[in-house]
């Protein structure tokens, strides 16, 4: 704790320095108003910026927002306080902090040549900039506060993502804007965040989604009419540098008051006596991607109220067909995809105009449905076909082994032992120690991980970490990377999905406290070998067994007794779930960190599990990196939160739930977990029960696989909460 002590104190004092130092430049270059603008920033700063920010960062920053201010003639006249708030600041919220202003005026000053006027230059920003950028929506991206360059990296971002990216090219020639959005609407369809300039006034767009007839329009109009400024999770707010009212709520970080914001719920908020028309907006999306077809609008029961047909390619997102309906009354759609009928569950329209977002995953047949051997039979052809598709890209990353994604990349050593049984291979992914050491250290902690074990079937993978800090195996990055290299071997090396197991050594054993729980829905079971679990939840690992290996002597951070209070943890935790949290805790007495391969017995005793991937009870917690699936359980995009904890029952063909699920909520079903030719009943948090009729989809089988190559956890219908 005295060298923690000494570092904080070493930190603060050249945090200070560098603050200082900025200012200093500032009055230095541009004088008393650059000093001003220098001490406002640092001034309502968040802390882990003071922390982390240098002198040269702020100092570019800063010229070049000044450099901009006189460059551009609707600049020129924005009042310091609101230049000082909405144009100087680096960031928008608690994304990373890039350099991005040269980029930006670099890329933007062309687009905005020949306006008069901030509104003009914002609208050809939003026209122009993301198809120069090439990115654009997408809730594949890898989380929602991106930085600019982090979107534009994988050419994909949602709408905060976007949000960030216009408000920095606005700002980056001297337009005044900021990010507004609402944590729900009072709809309970979701967030959504969009952009506001400032021109005489605040005027709204949203990113990416430029209307030529002007600003102060867009899709969410109807939704963000219907705000609540008297409930704050259904309020809208915008981002304010200025610190002195309400904090910002950002949806990825509950409970943060790092940035701060305005209540603007009053200029969108509509009140009106008379109840508003139903207006239903539909845009079909397939794997992602907008697609067009015919459509009709029908009541209930199927009878035909009107035809449509839906728009993609070129047409702007907010460009999509409008149906007119009747406020409260029952509706379907229906789509005519590749010669068969499918349609939506039945929904009640809503006063005023809303959109409804079709994913085909979502859809039911209208004409008779897959039987349960047709369904098993199309899992597994659909398996072939995509393996084949990807066979080459996957076996290119298995030959090499070595994998890449979002600028990290996964290493291996591996060895096979015993012959292959009949229902495939198992896989031993085995994590070394080390971090926070050199590269050299951590390759001799990699290559010995390698000989520490020796199962006696499978293949025995002992990946490098892809960095080298302290915390090696439970950063972001090690989840997708893990999910590829599970899939691969899957794919082309004949693994079992329900004999993968997860095990590490020191480090490594960090790992598997953390990663464990997180991703039980993978392994079949895990072991952790002189570990330290940090602030990591064993409520995830009701349906993975688990065995901790200790050191008694092991006290470096109190491995021993933490491991030992754990292991109290979890009989505890059997004892109020007797059905679930299978464990052993071996806490060897004379012993250290090295425990002379007594930790070996972990391997005989993992191989004994076989993965339930349809269990009944799941208990769901999510831990700092979030997942959007567990078992069978899927979070709609981008609402994952850290912290939310999910528990779901089944009994005969009732499905009891509890937690705070979000709309979009999707059951991902299986004949293995209920009867899916009979009616399936679903409670929420005591709920009045509501009722399903289901159909195998081969649809859900497709995208199933299409999004996790794993033919033992591929649902073959689905329910979806609203």
């Amino acid at each position: 704790m005295k060298t923690l002590a000494v570092w904080i104190a070493t930190a603060a004092l050249a945090c200070a320095t560098a603050t200082d130092d900025f200012i200093a430049r500032a009055a230095e270059n541009h004088g008393e108003s650059g000093a001003k603008a220098a001490r406002f920033l640092v001034d309502h700063m968040p802390a882990a910026d003071r922390a982390a920010l240098t002198a040269d960062f702020l100092t570019a920053n800063l010229d070049l927002a000044l450099k901009a201010r006189e460059s551009f003639p609707w600049a020129k006249s924005v009042p310091d306080k609101i230049f000082l708030n909405d144009v100087l600041p680096y960031a928008v919220f608690d994304e990373t902090r890039d350099p991005w202003r040269a980029d930006f005026l670099a890329k933007a000053a062309p687009l905005v040549a020949g306006a008069a006027t901030a509104s003009e230059a914002a609208q050809a920003l939003n026209r122009g900039l993301f198809k120069l950028v090439q990115t654009h929506y997408d809730t594949a991206r890898m989380r929602p506060n991106q930085s600019p360059a982090e979107s534009i990296r994988q050419g994909k971002a949602t709408c905060t993502g976007l949000s960030i990216i216009l408000v920095d090219a606005c700002r980056a020639v001297g337009i005044p804007a900021r990010a507004v959005g609402t944590p729900l609407w009072s709809n309970c369809r979701g967030n959504h965040t969009w952009v506001e300039i400032w021109d005489g006034g605040w005027h709204f767009t949203g990113a990416d989604e430029s209307d030529p007839k002007g600003l102060d329009r867009g899709w969410f109009t109807g939704d963000a009419a219907r705000a609540d400024a008297a409930n704050p999770l259904h309020a809208i707010y915008a981002t304010s540098w200025k610190h002195d009212g309400p904090a910002f709520p950002m949806v990825w970080a509950p409970g943060s008051d790092s940035v701060g914001a305005v209540d603007v719920t009053a200029r969108y908020a509509k009140s009106s006596t008379a109840p508003a028309p139903a207006e239903i907006g539909v845009r079909y999306f397939e794997s992602g991607q907008r697609r067009e077809i015919p459509g009709q609008l029908t009541d209930a029961a199927g009878k035909s109220i009107s035809a449509f047909r839906t728009k993609a390619g070129t047409a702007d997102l907010n460009d999509m067909s409008r149906l007119h309906a009747k406020a409260g009354r029952s509706y379907r759609l229906r789509f005519e995809i590749d010669g068969s009928s499918w349609q939506t569950a039945p929904f009640t329209a809503a006063a005023g105009p809303t959109t409804i977002n079709v994913n085909r995953a979502d859809l039911q047949p209208v004409k008779a449905a897959l039987t349960r051997d047709q369904a098993a039979a199309l899992i597994e052809k659909t398996f072939q076909e995509i393996t084949a598709v990807q066979r080459e890209t996957r076996a290119a990353e298995l030959d090499g082994k070595s994998i890449a994604i979002a600028g990290k990349t996964l290493r291996w050593l591996e060895k096979t032992a015993g012959d292959a049984p009949p229902n495939g291979r198992s896989l031993w992914i085995s994590m070394h120690g080390g971090g926070g050491a050199p590269a050299a250290v951590n390759d001799g902690q990699w290559r010995n991980q390698l000989a520490l074990y020796q199962p006696a079937e499978g293949i025995y993978v002992a990946p490098r970490a892809p960095t080298d800090t302290w915390n090696l195996w439970h950063e972001a990055h090690i989840d997708p990377l893990f999910s590829r290299l599970i899939e691969d071997m899957i794919a082309l090396r004949g693994v079992d999905p329900d004999k993968v197991y997860l095990m590490g050594y020191s480090a490594g054993g960090d790992g598997v406290w953390q990663l464990a729980p997180r991703m039980a829905d993978r392994f079949a079971a895990a072991a952790m070998m002189a570990g330290h679990p940090n602030e990591a939840s064993l409520a995830g690992l009701r349906n993975l067994p688990f065995a901790i290996f200790m050191g008694a002597d092991d006290a470096a951070y109190d491995r021993n007794k933490i491991a030992a209070a754990k292991a109290l943890e979890l009989d505890a935790l059997q004892k109020s779930d007797p059905a679930g949290y299978i464990h052993e805790a071996h806490i060897f007495p004379g012993l250290g960190h090295w425990m002379n391969r007594k930790d070996a017995i972990a391997l005989p005793w993992m191989a004994k599990f076989s993965r339930n991937p349809w269990p009944r009870k799941i208990v769901w917690h999510q831990d700092d990196v979030t997942h959007e699936r567990f078992y069978w359980l899927q979070l709609p995009p981008g609402t994952a939160q850290a912290g939310t904890d999910f528990t779901a029952n089944v009994a005969g063909q009732k499905i009891d739930l509890t937690g705070d699920f979000p709309p979009g909520t999707r059951l991902l079903l299986h004949d293995a977990l209920l009867d899916l030719d009979k009616p399936i009943l679903v409670s929420r948090n005591g709920a009045p029960v509501s009722r399903h009729e289901v159909a195998r989809s081969s649809e859900v089988i497709r995208q199933s696989l299409a999004t996790r190559l794993d033919p033992k956890s591929t649902p073959t219908a689905v329910i979806t909460l609203d």
